[in-house]
C-alpha cells in the first residue's frame, strides 16, 4: 500500500484526543484540574507559537488516513474523488438524508473507462472496500468512456452527482433499487427517469473481451448479473452514491460543503469520548 503523507500543522491531542479519527498525543503534555473549554480539552498546542488546527486540516487529517487504511490507492480510487464522495457523506449525516445505522458509501467513477471496475462499495465504519466492480454508464453518454451527462428524459445519458439509495423491486432486469437523484440540474428526473441500479449481461468482463468494452445502460449504473443482488442488499435502504465525471465536466453540489462535513466529523469524536 503506498502511504499518503499529510502535511500540515503540529497536532497535540490532550485526554480527550480523538482517537476515533487517528490523533496522537505527546509524552510530554502537562495535564491540568484547572477548568477548561472543551475546544481547549480536545485540541491544544504545545506551545504559544503553535497553531490551533483548524477543522478543515482535522478533517484533511481524518480523510487521509481513512483512504490509507482501506486500502483505496491499491483498488485505484482517486483520493480527491474518494474525497468529494466522503464530503457529501457526511453532510447527508449532517441533515438526516441518509440512514444513520448504515456507514455505507458507494462511488462510481466515470473518468475511467468502462473496461475497468470504477464502482466502490465502502463501510466506512469497518473501513473496508465490500466491493469493486464493473459499472456501466448510459450509451447516450459515450462508447467505452463516458463523456456526455445529462437529467434530460430520453437522452439515454448517465446523470452525474448525489443520490440517495431507496427501495427495491422486481423489474424486467430483475431486482432493482431505486434511485433519488439529489443535486439540481443534474441527476434529480432519475426517478422519472427510471434510473436504477440493475443487472446486466453486458456487464461482465466477457463482453468486454468480445467488444472492447461493456454494454450500455439507458443512462443506469448497471452492475454484472453475479453480484447485482449482493450489492443491492448492501446499499438499499437510504445510503448515499456519489457518481463522479470526467475532470473537464463542471460538476457543483451543496454537499460538498467541505465545512458542515468537517463540524460534523469533529462533533462526533467529541461526544463519543464524552460518553466514555
Amino acid at each position: 500500500m503506498k502511504k499518503r503523507i499529510f502535511r500540515g500543522a503540529s497536532y497535540i491531542i490532550l485526554a480527550l484526543s480523538l482517537p476515533a479519527i487517528g490523533w496522537g498525543l505527546k509524552e510530554d503534555v502537562e495535564f491540568t484540574t484547572e477548568p477548561v473549554t472543551i475546544q481547549e480539552q480536545v485540541i491544544k498546542p504545545t506551545n504559544t507559537a503553535e497553531e490551533i488546527p483548524t477543522a478543515a486540516e482535522v478533517f484533511e487529517k481524518h480523510l487521509t488516513d481513512l483512504y490509507d487504511e482501506v486500502d483505496l490507492d491499491d483498488s485505484s480510487l482517486s483520493y480527491d474523488v474518494f474525497k468529494k464522495a466522503v464530503t457529501g457523506f457526511y453532510n447527508f449525516q449532517n441533515t438526516g438524508l441518509t440512514a444513520s445505522d448504515k456507514q455505507i458509501l458507494s462511488i462510481v467513477d466515470f473518468s475511467k473507462p468502462s473496461t475497468e471496475k470504477r464502482l466502490w462499495v465502502i463501510d466506512l465504519d469497518k473501513k473496508k472496500v465490500l466491493f469493486h466492480s464493473l459499472v456501466a454508464h448510459g450509451r447516450g453518454s459515450g462508447d467505452n468512456w463516458a463523456t456526455n451527462f445529462s437529467n434530460t428524459p430520453n437522452s439515454h445519458q448517465s446523470s452525474l452527482g448525489f443520490y440517495i439509495t431507496s427501495h427495491t423491486y422486481i423489474g424486467k432486469h430483475g431486482l432493482s433499487l431505486k434511485l433519488d437523484g439529489m443535486d439540481a440540474g443534474y441527476n434529480t428526473n432519475a426517478l422519472n427517469r427510471a434510473i436504477v441500479v440493475h443487472g446486466a449481461d453486458y456487464v461482465s468482463d466477457s463482453f468486454v473481451r468480445t467488444h472492447g468494452r461493456l454494454g450500455r445502460s439507458h443512462g443506469c449504473p448497471a452492475l454484472p448479473n453475479e453480484l447485482n443482488e449482493a450489492i443491492i442488499n448492501t446499499i438499499k435502504g437510504k445510503t448515499a452514491l456519489f457518481i463522479n465525471g470526467p475532470k473537464n465536466k463542471t460538476f457543483s453540489s451543496n454537499y460538498l460543503d467541505e465545512k458542515i462535513a468537517a463540524e460534523l466529523l469533529f462533533s462526533k469524536a467529541v461526544m463519543k469520548q464524552a460518553s466514555l
